[in-house]
């Protein structure tokens, strides 16, 4: 289990260090950071597949944008510096040295034992994405001109350190010890993808906005998995009309439904998923990621409450900490919703709540949130009640 992540340098974390558990939950101001510490270990899985383009950063649930804006902002002494030296010996007391530095983005994951992960992303201005190295870098080509043009009879020995220096000291810099970061993803399901049962996109078995749902649950409908599909219609009896559903037979190419029974209509009349609300087809997709086999082990959902009544969103995240133990998931959620912190357990190690805000220079900060203490003849208030009284924070400050 991940237990773990050490960010610097990417958008508002110029230094951050989040401890995790099984379940963690982030809250926090809009603006706070919640999304861009799950986008920088998305950042961190895809680097570990050096999968770095545009279009697969999208599909991991990356918001993509200029590379100078993915590095931090703020006071360039406060951010990662990496030194390059390029050294040659004079005689026997002295040595010539060149110096480079540049600003890199670091991200380092840590397992239960070792290190799972450690990047570093140089992003390069002239491109779109970020890179794992420069062909020369500018800090290096400075150097090299400037002092080819104080000692141009040293040009050749000079030319061949810079390639030194690019073939070495900037090369990819990745460290992928056993158990390395699996395929990371920040979901964010939406209505449209699940209602049309969109086909699947170019992350499987499950896009991050629900594509390949129905490809899936199909998949999972064999003797080998029929258990856990029967598993994910037991959890939907959180919807408090829902019966069951089937995949029909024989369907069409091409022809992507499912059939819902409601218990309270009669006579055994199905409807598609087209007819279904909002909140069914979350949770459907919710209760298929936690319990397939397929799915990733290590994960992050944003805005968790999305469509669910308050009371239904603490019953989930009870139930999501008990798939995810079942099932060996790992999950990181955020949320606006104060219902989503009294499905937590604080007393139990694997259940994180932890508070996200920016301090006065705008740096993104986290803070665990203690088990709440009973006052002496008093039942200590609810999580949800402890948040909206600004007891914990989180909440905005201007206002």
């Amino acid at each position: 289990m991940i237990r773990k992540i050490n960010v610097e340098n990417y958008k508002s974390l110029p230094k951050l260090c989040l401890e995790l558990g099984r379940v963690t939950v982030l809250i926090g101001a809009n603006g706070s950071g919640k999304s861009n510490i799950l986008e920088a270990i998305a950042f961190a899985s895809a680097a570990a597949q050096n999968k770095l383009d545009n279009e697969f950063l999208i599909s991991r649930g990356i918001r993509v944008t200029e590379t100078q804006f993915m590095r931090s902002a703020f006071d360039k002494s406060l951010t990662v510096q990496h030194e390059a030296k390029i050294s040659r010996q004079k005689d026997d007391t002295s040595t010539e040295t060149v110096r480079a530095q540049g600003n890199f983005i670091k991200i380092t994951v840590e397992g239960d034992d070792e290190v799972a992960f450690e990047c570093e992303l140089y992003p390069d201005e002239k491109t779109s994405y970020p890179r794992w190295r420069q062909s020369v870098p500018i800090q290096f080509k400075k150097a090299h001109d400037a002092l080819i043009a104080s000692r141009p009879e040293n040009t050749q020995f000079i030319q061949e350190l810079i390639e030194q220096a690019i073939a070495g000291i900037w090369q990819d810099r990745l460290t992928r010890p056993a158990g390395s970061l699996p395929g990371f993803l920040v979901f964010a399901p939406e209505n449209s993808a699940l209602r049309t049962f969109q086909a699947e996109g170019q992350i499987l078995p499950l896009g991050i906005k629900g594509e390949g749902l129905f490809s899936h649950l199909k998949g999972l409908d064999s003797e080998h998995n029929r258990e856990r599909l029967e598993n994910i219609r037991t959890r939907l009896k959180l919807i408090e009309w829902f019966e069951s559903f089937v995949i029909p037979e024989n369907l069409s190419p091409g022809e992507r439904v499912i059939k819902i029974q409601d218990q309270f209509i009669p006579g055994g009349v199905l409807f598609d998923q087209r007819s279904a609300n909002e909140g069914f087809l979350f949770l459907l997709f919710y209760m298929t990621l936690f319990i397939s086999p397929e799915t990733p082990s290590f994960f992050s959902i944003d805005n968790i409450d999305n469509s669910l009544n308050p009371k239904i969103c603490t019953e989930l995240v009870r139930q999501i900490n008990a798939l995810a133990s079942e099932y060996g998931k790992q999950v990181i959620l955020t949320t606006h919703n104060p219902a989503v912190l009294d499905g937590l357990d604080l007393t139990d190690e694997n259940q994180r709540l932890v508070v996200v805000d920016r301090d006065k220079k705008g740096h993104t900060r986290v803070r665990r949130v203690d088990p709440p203490k009973p006052t002496a003849g008093k039942q200590p208030i609810s999580l949800s009640e402890a948040f909206m009284r600004g007891y914990i924070g989180g909440l905005p400050k201007n206002f």
